[in-house]
This record gives C-alpha cells, sequence and structure tokens, in this order.
C-alpha cells in the first residue's frame, strides 16, 4: 500500500471524525464535558463502549496473540463478562446515589481527602501509561507506512497524533467521546468483517471450516495450572482485570455514567459486554485466517506486526490496506481522546477541585489542565517507544496488574466493611502493595516451584492492598 494511499485514508477519516465531535460539542459545558449532561441514550452508550473498550491495541494485538495463545483470550473475556455483571449491579448503583462527576468523590466519601487524592493519582499514572501502549501501537503502524517513508521521526508522528486528539475532544468532552466511539466501533467491524471475507475469498477457503479445524481455534486451557494461558488465571485475570479497568476507570466510567439513571446504565453495560465478546471472537477468527495466510505467502511476521504485513502488503486487494487503516486510526483516535477527556476531568475535579469555584474559572482550568494531558501522554509514548520489548495486549494488562490493583483493594475495602482506616496512611500502602508484587513477579518460578503469574497478579495487588487497609483500622472510641 503506497504511502500516499494510507495518507488519504487517514484524512479521510479524520475529516468525518472531526464533523462528528463538531456537530456533537454543539451547546458544550463544563457539564456535558465531564458528563454528558446526564443524558446519553444507553443503547448508543453500549453500541460505544464496543470500540472504546477496543484500542488500536486490541485492533493488532488480539489477532496476532492467535499464534501463540490460540482462542485462549475468550476465556479472559468469560470473566469479563463475570465483572461487567458487578459493575452493573455493585458500582454503578453507588456511583449514582453519590452522584459522583469522578467515581473517585466516592474515596472521600467513605475513607478522607487523602485517600480520594490517593485514588485519582493512581488512575492517573494507570491512564497515562496505558493510553501510551494504546497510541504507541498506532503511531508505531504509522511510522512505518507513512513517517519512516517520507523520512520524518517519531516525536513527529506522536506531536501530529496528540494534537489531532487534543483538537477534536478540547470542547465536547465525553459527549463527543461517546459519538466519536459510536463511529469507531461501526469502522472497527465493518474492517473486521470485511478482512476476514476478502482473506477467506483469496484463499478459496470456508470460513466456518478453516477456524473449526485450526489447531489455533482451541479454547480452554486445564492442563498446565504453571502456565500464564491455564483457564483459571485467564478467568479470574479478565474478571477483576474489568472491574478494575472498567469499573474504577474514570475514563469507561464517565461514558456510562452519561446515561439518564442508574437502570439505563445497567442495560448499557450488559448489553455492551456480550456485543464485545461477539467482536473479540470476530478478531480471533481473523487471526487464524491470517496466520494461514502468511504461511501460504511466505510472510514471516507474527503477533502484532502480522495485521500490517498481511493488510498492507500488497498481496489482498487494495481495500484490504484501507480497512485496516481506518479500522487502526479509528481505534486509536477513539482512545487517546477518551483518555485524554477522563485525564482532564480526573486532575480537575479530583486533584485541583472545583468546589468553591465559578463555572469560568473551572472553563480555564479544565483548559489549561486538557493541554497538560495531551502533552504528558506524548511524551510517555516517546519513552514507552524506547523501552518497548513485549506484546502490546500483555503490556497493557501488565501495566493494570501493577497500577490497578490499589485501586481495586481501596474500593473492595470500602464496599464490603463499614470500617474506617487511618487516612494519611492510605498512599503508602498504595505504594507498598505494588512493590511487593513486583518482587513476587520477579521471582515466582524460583520461589513457587516453576509458578509464573499472570494476570492474576492483580488479584494479588488488590489483596495486599485490602490487607494493609485492615491494619489501619481506626479503633473505636468507647
Amino acid at each position: 500500500m503506497s504511502t500516499l494511499a494510507v495518507v488519504l485514508t487517514v484524512l479521510g477519516y479524520l475529516a468525518l471524525m472531526f464533523t462528528v465531535s463538531v456537530l456533537s460539542s454543539r451547546g458544550s459545558s463544563n457539564s456535558t464535558f465531564f458528563s454528558g449532561g446526564r443524558s446519553s441514550n444507553w443503547l448508543v452508550v453500549a453500541f460505544a463502549m464496543i470500540g472504546s473498550a477496543m484500542s488500536g491495541v486490541t485492533f493488532v494485538s488480539v489477532p496476532g496473540m492467535v499464534g501463540a495463545s490460540q482462542f485462549g483470550y475468550l476465556q479472559m473475556c468469560l470473566g469479563f463478562i463475570a465483572g461487567y455483571l458487578v459493575i452493573a449491579y455493585v458500582l454503578v448503583p453507588l456511583y449514582f446515589r453519590l452522584n459522583v462527576v469522578s467515581i473517585y468523590e466516592y474515596l472521600e466519601n467513605r475513607f478522607g481527602t487523602t485517600s480520594h487524592k490517593t485514588g485519582a493519582w493512581v488512575f492517573f499514572i494507570s491512564k497515562i501509561l496505558g493510553a501510551a501502549v494504546r497510541l504507541f501501537v498506532v503511531c508505531l503502524s504509522l511510522q512505518l507506512l507513512v513517517f519512516d517513508p517520507l523520512g520524518l521521526p517519531f516525536a513527529l508522528n506522536v506531536f501530529i497524533s496528540m494534537l489531532i486528539v487534543y483538537a477534536y475532544t478540547m470542547r465536547g468532552g465525553v459527549k463527543s467521546v461517546i459519538w466519536t466511539d459510536t463511529l469507531k466501533t461501526l469502522c472497527m467491524i465493518l474492517a473486521v468483517v470485511l478482512s476476514i471475507v476478502f482473506i477467506a475469498k483469496n484463499m478459496g477457503i470456508n470460513i466456518v471450516d478453516a477456524v473449526r479445524d485450526s489447531s489455533m481455534s482451541r479454547i480452554f486451557h486445564f492442563d498446565d495450572a504453571n502456565s500464564t494461558n491455564y483457564f483459571w488465571k485467564q478467568f479470574l485475570g479478565g474478571l477483576f482485570t474489568v472491574i478494575a479497568m472498567t469499573g474504577l476507570d474514570q475514563d469507561m466510567m464517565q461514558r456510562t455514567l452519561s446515561c439518564k439513571n442508574a437502570r439505563e446504565s445497567q442495560k448499557n453495560l450488559i448489553t455492551s459486554i456480550f456485543m464485545q465478546v461477539v467482536v473479540i471472537f470476530l478478531f480471533l477468527c481473523l487471526g487464524v485466517l491470517m496466520y494461514s495466510f502468511a504461511a501460504a505467502n511466505g510472510i514471516a511476521q507474527t503477533g502484532d506486526k502480522l495485521f500490517p504485513a498481511v493488510a498492507t502488503g500488497g498481496l489482498l486487494p487494495p481495500v484490504v490496506g484501507v480497512l485496516f487503516i481506518v479500522g487502526l486510526v479509528a481505534a486509536a483516535y477513539g482512545a487517546g481522546g477518551s483518555a485524554l477527556t477522563s485525564l482532564t476531568t480526573s486532575f480537575t475535579v479530583d486533584i485541583i477541585g472545583t468546589k468553591e469555584k465559578s463555572d469560568a474559572q473551572v472553563t480555564k482550568i479544565r483548559g489549561g489542565v486538557h493541554i497538560v494531558m495531551a502533552v504528558l501522554m506524548g511524551l510517555v509514548i516517546i519513552v514507552f517507544n524506547a523501552l518497548n520489548s513485549d506484546s502490546a495486549i500483555t503490556a497493557v494488562y501488565r501495566i493494570a496488574s501493577y497500577t490497578y490493583g490499589p485501586l481495586l483493594g481501596l474500593f473492595t475495602f470500602g464496599i464490603i466493611t463499614k470500617k474506617k482506616v487511618h487516612d494519611k496512611l492510605v498512599p503508602a500502602v498504595a505504594l507498598l502493595a505494588p512493590a511487593i508484587c513486583l518482587v513476587l513477579d520477579l521471582n515466582s518460578q524460583t520461589w513457587l516451584s516453576g509458578y509464573k503469574i499472570g494476570f492474576e497478579l492483580l488479584l494479588i495487588n488488590a489483596a495486599l492492598t485490602f490487607g494493609m487497609l485492615a491494619l489501619l483500622i481506626k479503633k473505636e472510641r468507647s
């Protein structure tokens, strides 16, 4: 696929995205930026959340990971379904009852100001790192397809990408994010379905037979408990990861809290997760076909590099390359926009504070924070580019295991106990639990007879946080 074709495809999608953003941001205010004015249609949000849960990492990495872990990712998806039920029927009623703008306001109500700030800072670190990984995947693909052929540096690639993300979210906030995520979801689904059809047609194979008969379509793995692909590791990892990365994540909850009430928010979540699992299954099917196509045509790339190589290598109709670029760009800029919006919301509401400030003051603060968050995200992408050595989707969940663990522990302790803790010591707990997890992760195979910790690291992290909070319980005065 030529550089000019890639550039024209990207520009065409961006023009469409900005049109949607401008139309949806009409009459915007601080209320629509932060919470969509609590007037979003639940079905629109449900469809949009398919795209919001699937970034450029999903688009590139999920098909590529089939070669190493078959359809084992579906084990994690079963955990996602269970996790969404917890979010819908435990967390959503709590957030609506407290009428929060930022979900970390709950921590102040439950424990105190220091816990509130701690939760906000943990989210800030989590989202900056997670969003950087997601955008990095897209910047890397654009670097190979556009910037390297033109002799342009990676830093310029990142600058342009962040400028685009900033521009389309600066006014509408979460309201714009929901509608651009709807567009993103549509583009991603069309891209994966049509790519499957074109590859199968090119190879002259039946899609159902090819997937069913492939050794890569194995779903359940119960044979090796030491493996990271073991069913219960994947299922529990999916359960607690989605509670942390969706239910305790301002980025994801900001959308669902824009619904009119808790009931509509619950319908949105349950509908969305079942649609997400179907779409993920399609990505895995695409992975099987792409590995078969690559083997038949001498394509050596695997993992994150497989989809770009197959789609843009010139062996398939040009429309497949166009679909790949549209899906990738839609996934990336949508994820970047929602992350930037949620970071701006949390930093403005939780860390700086909006109480006793006029609407004009909040608007000014929000604008400045939005610029700073965009710059920081860009810098982290550049750093990640220098350090990256892992599959992007693995990196996302690994980062989440360390950074979302304290949030999961804090919220769990707050919800299932009625105890007060020494609020001032909560930041120490939020630092100590991930540090212990790091030591355990590095030494688990030596200390635990070859056992390798996988996504259950998040659960261990949360349990350590919970346990240390229990040691900080305030004694009740008699």
